[in-house]
């Protein structure tokens, strides 16, 4: 059984220097293909259902348990997080399921009620062990809520983080949600000084954006997690689109299982990438 905290392989990789692949799932077979990318290449990965694949979903319970399933069975470490959540009752609910990790999304909130409603929330968690992400800094892209070009202060990281006890933070780097181009360029210089300037993991959102080169930078510069959902969402679609276009092509096991494996392959390309050695010693956090 390799279920694992999203805290215990982000403290892993933070003192291996080496990234951690958040991937999001959407459908039942982009989890079937996460933990295959991570058990062909035995790298752990965290599967990360957000608050808006529950709402298409209807519920959470049905593909979440699936999907922690997949991982209790899975040969590598593997957690399962949920993303972007703005609901308390949902975050509630993950932490009963099993979920060993939740990211509480308070950024569309003033900088006081974030933090009232986000120490509520790690307060709550850490009775179960859960860890909890959480975000100051605004990420472009995201429902009209966030700005581009809007980066995170060091000083309020610092702050937000020692005033809330959360265990990862998001921070708003130069990349963008929803990027069908991977074109984003970081500001390597502000992810050292955020770095330096918290006690807990960075997290980048809106990776997909942000080319290969991008993201090995990104990590030798400080980040830890990195999530990624709209590119391999890309990759499937084109994989299931050629398919279709095969003569005769009605049953979706035959599609989707091309759109699987399509997935599989970037998604285990992806953890090698984020998993190149840094060159850098190894490096502790301070306990939180």
């Amino acid at each position: 059984m390799t279920l694992t905290t999203t805290r215990e392989l982000l403290d892993t990789a933070v003192r291996q220097r080496h990234g951690v692949a958040a991937f999001n799932v959407v459908l039942l077979e982009h989890a079937e293909a996460f933990v295959a990318a991570a058990e062909t290449t035995e790298l752990p990965v965290i599967l990360q259902i957000s608050e808006n694949c529950v709402r298409y979903h209807g519920s959470l319970a049905p593909l979440g348990g699936a999907v922690l399933r997949l991982a209790q069975d899975a040969s590598v470490p593997v957690a399962v997080h949920l993303d972007h959540a703005e609901s308390l009752d949902l975050v509630l609910e993950a932490v009963d399921l099993g979920f060993t990790g939740v990211m509480y999304d308070g950024s569309g909130l003033d900088y006081p009620e974030n933090v009232r409603r986000t120490a509520q929330v790690v307060a709550t968690c850490h009775v179960h062990q859960v860890p909890v992400e959480a975000e100051l800094g605004e990420i472009g892209g995201k429902d009209g809520v966030h700005r581009p070009g809007v980066r995170t202060d060091p000083e309020d990281a610092h702050s937000f983080v020692e005033a809330t006890g959360v265990d990862a933070l998001a921070v708003a780097v130069g990349s963008s949600h929803a990027m069908t181009s991977r074109e984003a360029v970081l500001d390597e210089v502000l992810i050292s000084a955020l770095a330096n300037a918290v006690a807990v993991p960075l997290v980048l959102h809106g990776s997909s954006g942000v080319p290969d080169e991008g993201l090995v930078s990104a990590v030798r510069a400080g980040i830890t997690k990195v999530n990624i959902a709209t590119h391999l969402n890309t990759v499937f679609t084109q994989s299931v689109r050629e398919r279709l276009d095969v003569r005769g092509a009605v049953d979706p096991r035959d599609y989707v299982r091309h759109g699987r494996a399509a997935v599989a392959a970037e998604a285990a390309r992806l953890l090698r990438v984020l998993n190149e050695p840094s060159g850098k010693p190894e490096q502790t956090l301070p306990p939180t």
